[in-house]
C-alpha cells in the first residue's frame, strides 16, 4: 500500500514538474501548445501513442473551452486518474496567471492606461488574431459549403453583437453542417482507449456542467451578489466557446465591458499582456478578474473559465470511444468549426481592430509586426517585445 502511494505521488510530481515548465515555456497559441505537448509526452516520454494523442485532440477539438488546455488535462487524466489532470492543469496554466495577476495590479496602480507601449500590445494583438484566422481559415472552410457558413457567421454576429447570438450561429451551424456532411466518408476507428475513470462518475461531472451553466445565472438573479456575478459571466463564457482561446475574446468584451466593470482600453491592453505570457490564452480571465477585484477576483476568474473545460472533458473521456465513430456528430462538428472562423473575423473587426488600427502608422507597424511572425518565423515574445517598444516609440512621435 505504502508503495502504491509513494509510486502515485512520484508520478504526480512527475506530471507537475513536466506540465509546469510546459507553462513557462510554451509560447504561441493553442495550435503550438499542441507541438510542445507532442513532443514532450508522446516523443520524449511516450505517456502516449500517436494514434491516441490525434483521439484526444480530436476529442478536446470537439468540445467548447480551451483545446490545448483539454488536451494536458486529458493527458494526466489518463496517467495519473483525475489527481493527475487537476496537477497538469495547474502546472501549465499557474505560470500565466500568475503574470496577468500582477500585470492588472500594476496596471491599476501605476496608470498604464494612457502609455504608448499600450497602443503597441493592442497591435500585437491584431495581428495575432489575424495570423489565427488565416490558419484557423485554410484547415476549416476549404470548401464553398462552409465557407458559406463562415460567412453567414461574420454577417449575424457583426449586425447582432450579444453572447447569445454566438450560441445561436454555433448551434445553426451544427444542424447545417450535420445535414450537409452527415454521409461524409470517414477513415474507419479501429483502436480502442481506456480511460482510468468510471462512466458514473463522468455523467456526473457532465450533469455538473449542464447544472451549473442552468442555476448560475438563476443564483445571480436571486442573490445580486458580486462574485456570484463574476463566478456565472465566466464559467458561461468558459463553457459556449468553441474554437480556443481567441474566440472566446468577444464572449468576454460583451460580457464586461458594455457593463462597466472594465473599459476597453483595459481590456484590449491585457489582451495584448496576454500574448507575450505563455500558457492557455484562457488565463487572460485572471487579468479582467484582477482588474475587477484584486488578486482574490482573478483566482475565482481562473476556477471559473477553466472549469467547465476539466467537467467536459473528464466527462466525455470514457464515451469518446462510440463518439467518435459516429459520422453524424464529427459532420456537426465540421460546421461549427466553419462558424468559429467567422466569429473569430467578427471579433477581428471589432473590438481588435477598430479601436487599434486609428491611423496609417498604426496599419504600417501591423504590417511589420505581422510580417515578423508569419514570414520571418520569430518567437511569440520577440513580437510582443517589439510592439510594446514600437508603440512607446511612436508615442514620442505623435
Amino acid at each position: 500500500m505504502t508503495n502504491n502511494s509513494e509510486s502515485k505521488l512520484k508520478i504526480l510530481l512527475e506530471i507537475l514538474k513536466v506540465s509546469t515548465r510546459l507553462g513557462l515555456t510554451s509560447f504561441g497559441g493553442p495550435v503550438a501548445h499542441l507541438g510542445y505537448f507532442h513532443e514532450e509526452y508522446i516523443r520524449r516520454r511516450k505517456w502516449l501513442d500517436e494514434k491516441g494523442y490525434a483521439d484526444l485532440v480530436a476529442l478536446c477539438q470537439f468540445l467548447p473551452g480551451p483545446a490545448s488546455s483539454q488536451v494536458g488535462i486529458g493527458i494526466g487524466v489518463m496517467r495519473a486518474g483525475v489527481l493527475g489532470g487537476i496537477v497538469s492543469f495547474i502546472g501549465f496554466t499557474l505560470p500565466s496567471v500568475i503574470v496577468l495577476i500582477l500585470f492588472a495590479l500594476l496596471f491599476h496602480t501605476m496608470g498604464f492606461n494612457d502609455t504608448g507601449w499600450i497602443k503597441g500590445l493592442k497591435i500585437v494583438a491584431v495581428v495575432v488574431v489575424a495570423h489565427a484566422i488565416l490558419g484557423m481559415a485554410k484547415n476549416l472552410t476549404p470548401d464553398i459549403q462552409r465557407k458559406t457558413i463562415a460567412l453567414f457567421a461574420i454577417v449575424i454576429t457583426l449586425l447582432w453583437q450579444t453572447a447569445f447570438t454566438q450560441v445561436g450561429v454555433i448551434l445553426f451551424a451544427a444542424f447545417i453542417g450535420y445535414l450537409l456532411y452527415r454521409d461524409h466518408s470517414y477513415e474507419k476507428e479501429t483502436t480502442q482507449m481506456q480511460f482510468p475513470i468510471s462512466r458514473r462518475f463522468a455523467v456526473i461531472c457532465l450533469t455538473l456542467f449542464f447544472g451549473l451553466l442552468i442555476a448560475l445565472p438563476l443564483l445571480r438573479e436571486v442573490t445580486n451578489l458580486n462574485w456570484v456575478a463574476l463566478f456565472d459571466s465566466f464559467y458561461r463564457s468558459g463553457s459556449l466557446v468553441f474554437g480556443g482561446g481567441h474566440v472566446v475574446l468577444p464572449l468576454l468584451e460583451r460580457e464586461f465591458v458594455p457593463t462597466g466593470w472594465l473599459s476597453e482600453e483595459e481590456f484590449l491592453a491585457g489582451y495584448g499582456m496576454a500574448q507575450a505570457v505563455p500558457g492557455p490564452l484562457f488565463t487572460f480571465a485572471a487579468y479582467i478578474g484582477a482588474v475587477i477585484n484584486g488578486w482574490k477576483g482573478g483566482l475565482l476568474a481562473t476556477v471559473a473559465i477553466f472549469l467547465p473545460a476539466f467537467l467536459l472533458i473528464v466527462g466525455t473521456l470514457p464515451f469518446w470511444n462510440s463518439l467518435r465513430q459516429n459520422p453524424k456528430i464529427k459532420g456537426a462538428l465540421m460546421g461549427v468549426n466553419a462558424a468559429v472562423v467567422g466569429i473569430l473575423i467578427s471579433a477581428f473587426y471589432h473590438p481588435i481592430w477598430t479601436t487599434s488600427i486609428l491611423s496609417a502608422i498604426d496599419f504600417a507597424f501591423a504590417t511589420v509586426l505581422f510580417s515578423m511572425l508569419v514570414h520571418w518565423k520569430l518567437p511569440p515574445w520577440v513580437i510582443v517585445a517589439t510592439g510594446a517598444i514600437g508603440g512607446f516609440l511612436l508615442s514620442l512621435l505623435s
